[in-house]
């Protein structure tokens, strides 16, 4: 059976892309008339009607984007806030994903100890067979700041499944500093995780040049990323910063290995709401978001294509 990062480069392969698109429904974003319609669907509380729209926008967006990306990637966030409603919508997001061929990554940054994290890894990591989880995701994002014990159902589990998992390694968030660029042994904290992580991307790799254990590096510091690309050498990247946090394709261009693999590529906001922004702004009504999202995908795409030259 595939593992899952030989199931990862096919679809990159297939698609000549490692774009990434994000799933970050935000309610004050979304288009009008997605709003009016879950309204009219539902007859339930503000929490429900919510969660009704971020199922169609979604799903919207799975529809527009499939064609052209490799994954997407559902904020789990979003839908929890919605309460059990929004739970049962990202259920059906992500099968509704794979079903359109689509990886799945669920960002939901889990960690914990013991059983809790063997209960979440459970939930989460369906890996190949999109029937062996509630939430039916490839790969999920976890936390490793509670120590190297807490990532051992993880690994373990997405090895059974053939899934994945991104550990958290450096962010692109401004405030990433404050812990992770503590030194300890004249090496920073994020460079003692790196280290635990390309162990286990190694393990898990089989002889191959990547293994399924990946990790979180981001965009908007591009020569740590180039640093951690040559010290993580099996682990896949998950990329985030790109597009509304500032990084650019130049930037992420050091953590890919040649043929263009061993990395994915996120944006979130720039694709989901790029009805709002320039130049589809000015191209496209609220009411044809979805063509706003496909332009944008589409140059994210060309923007990145000097990773497969």
């Amino acid at each position: 059976m595939p593992s899952y990062i030989q199931r990862l480069h096919q679809k990159v392969l297939e698609k000549k892309t490692p774009a990434l698109v994000g799933l970050d429904p935000r309610f004050s974003q979304l288009p009008p008339s997605v709003i009016q319609a879950a309204e009219k669907r539902c007859s339930g509380n503000q929490h429900e009607i919510k969660a009704t729209a971020y199922e169609e926008f979604c799903c919207r967006i799975i529809d527009v984007v499939a064609p052209l990306v490799p994954a997407v990637k559902p904020q789990v966030a979003f839908f929890e806030q919605c309460g059990p409603a929004g739970c049962v919508a990202l259920s059906r997001v992500i099968q509704h994903a794979r079903k359109a061929g689509l990886i799945v990554i669920a960002d939901a940054k889990r960690g914990d100890i013991g059983s809790t994290a063997e209960a979440y890894a459970d939930a989460w990591l369906a890996g190949e067979d999109p029937e062996a989880a509630p939430f039916a995701s490839d790969a999920l994002t976890v936390n490793p700041y509670l120590g190297s014990d807490t990532l051992e159902p993880f690994t373990r589990l997405a090895a059974e499944r053939n899934a994945g998992i991104y550990i958290l390694v450096r962010t692109s968030n401004p405030g990433a500093a404050t812990f992770q660029d503590r030194e300890s042994d004249s090496q920073k904290l994020y460079e003692h995780v790196a280290d635990v992580v390309e162990k286990l991307a190694a393990e898990s790799s089989n002889g191959n040049d990547f293994g399924s254990i990946g990790a979180v590096v981001g965009a908007t510091y591009p020569e740590e990323l180039a640093a951690l690309r040559k010290a993580m050498p099996h682990t896949p990247l998950l990329i985030p910063g790109y597009g509304s946090q500032g990084g650019g394709a130049s930037d992420v261009i050091p953590g890919f290995a040649s043929g263009g693999l061993g990395a994915l590529v996120n944006s979130s906001r720039g694709i989901n709401f790029a009805y709002e922004r320039e130049p589809y702004r000015e191209q496209y009504s609220p009411e044809e978001w979805e063509k706003a999202v496909e332009a944008a995908t589409k140059q994210m795409v060309v923007d990145l294509s000097s990773v497969f030259e």
